[in-house]
């Protein structure tokens, strides 16, 4: 054979060989191809809430939290924020990610206690800790872990998002001169705050913030506290109420929680729940920035509208401090969840006043 031929014959049998390994190749799953498909996957996603639409602080976070996952994912993971009631009722949100009626939620985490009694001591605590001081134990402490741990058998990743810094102590019909003044009070107030109150004689009615205004306008509640002066003014308290007692005992914080259905979370590529977990963080704290500004300036409007803002006398404070650690004490002893997470947070909080009496109170005293 000619030496022309001879390669002619080599290239067929290259050429020839080079298809087959083409046919070969397209029967056989490329490396990195089915990660670079979920990458490209889209994702539609609900995620329901405890909030009025649109609602001042927590609302609009939500509505916050949404919008940024949908730009920093360019579109691949959308949710659509339902109200309070547009979906499921306002206090249904964790039953609702749990069942997977929707893959996300937003929501104070002690509206379940019912279901988990370990999930108020990532809320809120009386005469407790403050935003900082409860996301450093969150984020620095172990809380996340123990977070995650407590509510895995409901099927449920919960994330913190947002928070409102310290709250008031309400809006209540009927002065509080002294301790006996919280006997037979019909108040909203949830959480363990709600169960001092209860020990102090009065009666805890829960009810999401739809309803607060015409329950205490109506008299069918005495008192309520809501967050503070920013969500106080939008929903008109001051127009049903004549007396506004600062501070917020019950709650020097509220945590509110992103929760997520596990089974949906598992779905998502690596590079989109990065982006959940950072917009949650983001909101964390771009929320306490929103409640620091805007009950400042809430405040200020109402005293202009002639609302008076009076403070609990230190004898009820004293004995409602009492009273608080009675009843923290007492739940996490109740429930063997709650009691581990109470022996590992109460033992980092302790560490964390101990720097705050030494550093930060000493600031807030001279400052005046």
């Amino acid at each position: 054979m000619k030496r022309r031929d001879i390669l002619t014959a080599a290239g067929v049998g290259l050429a020839a060989t080079a298809l087959a390994g083409c046919n070969d190749k397209s029967d056989k799953p490329v490396a990195g191809e089915s990660k670079q498909a979920s990458e490209q996957q889209t994702f539609n996603w609900k995620m329901v809430t405890s909030w009025p639409k649109n609602f001042p602080g927590v609302g609009v976070g939500a509505e916050r939290f949404a919008n940024l996952v949908n730009e920093m994912s360019g579109g691949r993971l959308k949710v659509k924020v339902y109200a309070a009631g547009e979906l499921v009722p306002a206090l249904e949100v964790f039953d609702a990610v749990s069942r997977g009626t929707a893959e996300m939620g937003h929501g104070a985490p002690y509206y379940w206690k019912g279901k988990v009694p370990a999930a108020q001591f990532f809320c809120a605590l009386p005469f407790g800790p403050n935003a900082q001081e409860m996301n450093a134990w969150l984020h620095r402490g172990g809380g996340m872990q123990l977070w995650e741990e407590v509510y895995k058998p409901y099927g449920v990743l919960p994330m913190a998002c947002g928070a409102t810094g310290v709250q008031t102590a309400g809006w209540f019909n009927k002065e509080i001169n002294s301790v006996d003044d919280f006997k037979g009070l019909k108040m909203r107030t949830p959480g363990l705050g709600g169960e001092v109150l209860t020990k102090m004689g009065g009666t805890v009615v829960n009810m999401p913030a739809g309803e607060i205004f015409t329950a205490l306008q109506t008299g069918a509640i005495d008192a309520t506290e809501w967050i503070g002066p920013y969500n106080d003014l939008a929903l008109g308290l001051h127009k049903a109420s004549k007396y506004y007692y600062t501070p917020g005992w019950q709650e020097p914080n509220v945590t509110f929680e992103l929760d997520v259905n596990l089974k949906a979370w598992e779905t998502l590529p690596d590079d989109l729940k990065a982006i959940v977990r950072a917009a949650a963080r983001d909101v964390n704290g771009d929320m306490l920035d929103d409640y620091n500004a805007k009950n400042m300036e809430a405040l200020e409007q109402l005293r202009e509208q002639g609302v008076e803002v009076r403070r609990l006398p230190d004898e009820v404070l004293a004995r409602l401090k009492e009273v608080a650690a009675e009843v923290v004490d007492a739940s996490a002893k109740a429930d063997p969840v709650a009691s581990k997470v109470w022996e590992q947070q109460s033992a980092y909080l302790k560490r964390l006043y101990e720097y705050a009496e030494l550093n930060e109170k000493d600031i807030y005293n001279i400052r005046g």
